[in-house]
């Protein structure tokens, strides 16, 4: 019996083997039919672009969404460059700008992706498929599925944002159940010599707080910041923006001496231990990686203090 049973076992074998060999041969020669472009509704007009880049140059702030999607960036602008968030996928990133072209041809990419406000974009053109967007026309949300949709992974971006939507809300839920529905939040951020107060949509982690997590703004703070995204505010004033709980984005260089004024050590949120300090560099994003990344910092700040 042992005899029949082994040849039998290697009959079987080689079956498989070429089952699997015929089915990889078929999915090989349905990738190989795909087209190697499609044309891209961008928001200037359609744009021929390759289906699966696989060197693209970023001049935006929107490549933490390209990092995401798992897709190949070989340039990208200093901001991006020196994000600690990307540092690790940065490593090996050239930086580039809008007025370096020759480095950007050096890197030969297969898609540029910029801001509209960027020059030489008609001479970034000749170089590759070039797609701009017009920061803040779309949510931040919405941004993510259309750069998706640019690099042929929209179900992917889709399938990221409704997650995180809902671990979003569901986070929301438990924060206002811990502070109370009625409790206030101020996102204020120390940059230079100046401090600002952001509303609703100007990252620094406003799009998690007020739109995912629907955390109350305080009233003087809409007042002022609400539409513009941001208000400047002098050190004297700042109690007057401080709801009962304080995000503080401080940049490493910043002028923090207004910290050490009885002004600030008695503002509610700072005396009860409810400011919750966050690092400046980085914080102006509002791409997947850097979202992930504020999402965590605000769960643990809210929920573990």
């Amino acid at each position: 019996m042992k005899k029949l049973f082994v040849p039998l076992m290697l009959v079987l074998v080689l079956l498989i083997s070429a089952c699997g060999n015929k089915e990889g041969t078929e999915k090989e020669k349905t990738a190989s039919k795909e087209p190697e472009t499609f044309t891209y509704q961008s928001e200037t007009g359609p744009v021929e672009v390759p289906s699966n880049p696989k060197r693209v140059v970023m001049l935006s702030g929107f490549t933490g969404n390209v990092l995401h999607l798992g897709v190949n960036v070989v340039g990208a602008d200093v901001w991006s460059k020196n994000n600690p968030t990307f540092s690790k996928e940065m490593k090996n990133v050239e930086e580039v700008s809008d007025e370096n072209l020759e480095k950007i041809i050096e890197l030969e990419p297969d898609l540029i992706i910029g801001l509209s406000n960027i020059k030489n974009i008609d001479k970034l053109k000749e170089i590759a498929p070039t797609v701009t967007y017009t920061w803040g026309k779309l949510d931040y949300l919405s941004q993510h599925v259309e750069i998706g949709k640019l690099l042929n992974k929209e179900k992917e971006a889709q399938a990221w944002v409704d997650d995180f939507k809902k671990r979003t809300s569901d986070a929301g839920d438990e924060i206002r159940g811990k502070i109370g529905e009625d409790a206030t939040v101020s996102v204020i951020e120390a940059f230079g010599k100046d401090l600002y107060v952001y509303g609703e949509n100007w990252a620094r982690g406003t799009e998690i707080l007020y739109q995912g997590m629907k955390l109350k703004m305080p009233e003087k703070v809409k007042e002022v910041a609400l539409k513009s995204g941001y208000y400047t505010l002098s050190a004297e004033v700042l109690p007057d923006y401080a709801g009962d709980y304080v995000i503080l984005s401080k940049y490493s260089d910043a002028n923090t001496s207004f910290e050490e004024t009885e002004t600030f050590k008695n503002i509610p949120a700072v005396k009860n231990g409810r400011l919750f300090e966050m690092k400046g560099e980085g914080a102006s994003f509002s791409d997947p990686v850097t979202l992930e990344k504020q999402l965590e910092f605000i769960k643990k700040s809210f929920l573990e203090n």
